[in-house]
């Protein structure tokens, strides 16, 4: 048996398509252009090439992308009169501050300084507690991501043993609650958990989002079991290059999963794709409108 590869560019350019149909009718019904801010401080090389994908995709769907790009050395002050515009601003129905800030920045009080209704990436404190209370919330772009990859799978996650392996603020946690708001039945995770691989043995789906190369082995796995690696780490190569790996060991678990996310091509194809579902659903919700059919 080998697993089915469960193609994240492949759903995420159909999501895309779905986003940019609702922009285009909200559009036309309501006069409404969604708008997405993204503020990147400083020249991180990876937090750049993320920001140029975000405006070129917002762009592509229809929607209003606007960049403020600030120096390292920026205050604290002139970062959150920044938010405070962008809160102010009709224009603008997302914010999206990109991480990690540089040192010396307060990551938590510009997240808390974000307008909850503005907060697309679903890590504003009001959201995050909506979400675990069950309540209608703006989601983290990758657990919301990792959820539609699963369902591409299995069309009901009820009643299935789920195993999330990590449990971070942006993906871990939130992850579980959108898990139990599906009715799975969810076990997390983590550095201090007792025998880890009993415990993935017995999961239909396993969340790996731990951060570790190749951490989860094929043998830890149940037959069948669908695979959702959300990690990227870089390693070596014999050439002195680098390659990209997930935190599943990818060659073992073909052979044992029922359907696996690759590395790259999985999960980080979903997470921009979601962050335009983010920023429409704050649109049509700032604006006083029904949920978009994304």
């Amino acid at each position: 048996m080998t697993a089915k590869i469960i193609d994240g560019k492949v759903i995420a350019a159909e999501l895309r398509a779905r986003v940019a149909d609702e922009v285009s009718r909200v559009k036309r019904e309501h006069n409404l252009v969604p708008g997405l801010a993204v503020v990147l401080v400083g020249n991180d090389p990876a937090s750049e090439v993320y920001v140029r994908s975000k405006h070129t995709q917002t762009q592509a769907a229809g929607m209003a992308s606007f960049e403020h790009k600030l120096p390292a050395d920026v205050s604290q002050a002139d970062l959150l009169a920044l938010v405070a515009k962008l809160n102010r601003d009709p224009a603008v129905h997302g914010i999206l501050v990109q991480l990690p800030l540089p040192k010396g920045l307060n990551t938590e009080a510009v997240i808390n300084a974000i307008d909850p209704a503005k907060d697309v990436d679903g890590l504003h404190p009001n959201n995050a507690g909506r979400l675990a209370g069950g309540f209608q919330a703006l989601s983290p772009c990758t657990p919301l991501g990792s959820i539609i990859l699963t369902k591409s799978v299995h069309a009901s996650l009820e009643g299935m043993n789920a195993i999330v392996i990590g449990r971070s603020n942006l993906v871990g946690r939130p992850l579980v609650q959108l898990l139990l708001n599906e009715n799975a039945t969810v076990t997390i995770a983590h550095s201090r958990s007792r025998d880890l691989p009993g415990l993935v043995k017995r999961a239909d789906l396993v969340y790996a989002a731990v951060g570790k190369p190749e951490m989860v082995r094929g043998d830890w796995l149940k037959p069948g079991a669908t695979v959702i690696d959300i990690g990227i780490n870089r390693i070596p190569k014999e050439d002195g290059k680098t390659r990209l790996v997930g935190d599943v060991a990818y060659q073992e678990a073909l052979g044992v999963a029922g359907a696996i996310t690759p590395v790259p091509g999985g999960v980080g194809q979903m997470t921009v794709a979601c962050l335009l579902v983010n920023t429409l659903r704050a649109a049509c919700a700032i604006a006083g409108l029904p949920k978009p059919a994304v």
